[in-house]
């Protein structure tokens, strides 16, 4: 039991009620998950299951991609169709070409301001949780990437489009940003996750299949094991001087014939299983991130 399982994530159910759920129904003794969804939202979340669950960090730092749409002519202090309305203006007058040009001027690097409802944290505390207090923390802007930005169809005031971006982007946001090029408000109403870190939706699996597998004690058939989950990292097959090296926390390094790597590399036998996950280092030594014994 020890995996990730790409879900599909229904609508109306949280990200803390995705993962409770999972982890009755497998038993497991830890679960998580490696980014929040806002619980309107659908699509990927990836969850990680027992000593997977040390392997959320590598999934942290990938690209995502959805599938939104977006209302012109209403903003909201959320900037999705939960908040309240701060702007209503009549965007009939907006034409498909104006919307294709603001849509153009959002592809590329970027700062972007996080929205004042969300989940990052001020002292411990959610913003949203502030912002419903009356009390509004504005975090300083960062840089993320719009990689592709593509309209699917216009039907005024609703526009559907899927973005490519770097993780980090706020959907909402980047609604909200339209809707102020365009001169009459915009917001969310609905947004769906189709990539995560490589995963599509392909890979993903709902929740009423999870209870179905669960009946039957079968879980552990829909886990990706570790090894193939950070199928983004270059990997290295060793052999078993090298993994009894690693078991007892010895220095490893190129002359192990480990290859030197931009950042990470993942340490499987010739079983696929996963015995660690090495962080390169400047000095050509490879540190360790993560260590999973196996008995050799």
């Amino acid at each position: 039991m020890d995996g990730i399982l790409i879900i599909d994530k229904p609508p109306d159910w949280s990200s803390a009620q995705v993962v409770a759920s999972l982890k009755r129904l497998s038993h497991a003794k830890k679960a998580g998950h490696t980014g929040i969804l806002d619980p309107y939202a659908t699509g990927i979340m990836i969850c990680c299951l027992n000593r997977a669950t040390r392997l959320s960090r590598f999934f942290l730092e990938g690209n995502k991609s959805y599938e939104a749409i977006l209302c012109l002519g209403i903003e909201t202090d959320t900037q999705d169709f939960t908040g309240k309305k701060n702007v209503v203006m009549d965007p009939q007058n907006i034409t498909d070409a104006q919307i294709e040009a603001a849509f153009k001027q959002c592809i590329g690097q970027q700062e972007q301001s996080p929205p004042l409802f969300s989940a990052l944290k001020h002292e411990g505390t959610p913003l949203y949780k502030l912002a419903r207090k009356g009390i509004f923390i504005q975090k300083p802007p960062r840089t993320i990437h719009i990689y592709s930005l593509h309209i699917l169809e216009i039907h005024n005031p609703y526009v559907r489009f899927q973005v490519s971006c770097s993780t980090g982007t706020y959907i909402r946001t980047l609604c909200n940003h339209l809707g102020k090029l365009l001169g009459c408000g915009a917001h969310l109403t609905s947004l769906k996750r189709t990539e995560s870190c490589g995963f599509t939706m392909d890979d993903a699996v709902s929740m009423e299949t999870i209870s179905a597998y669960a009946s039957r004690k079968a879980i552990p058939e829909l886990l990706i094991n570790m090894a193939d989950a950070l199928r983004h990292l270059p990997e290295y097959i060793a052999n078993e001087d090298l993994l009894q090296k690693i078991a007892n926390g010895k220095p490893v390094n190129e002359s192990d014939g480990l290859p030197m790597t931009k950042k990470y590399l993942k340490v499987v036998d010739t079983q696929n299983h996963l015995h660690a996950v090495l962080m390169c280092a400047k000095d050509n030594q490879y540190h360790y991130c993560c260590v999973f014994n196996e008995s050799l």
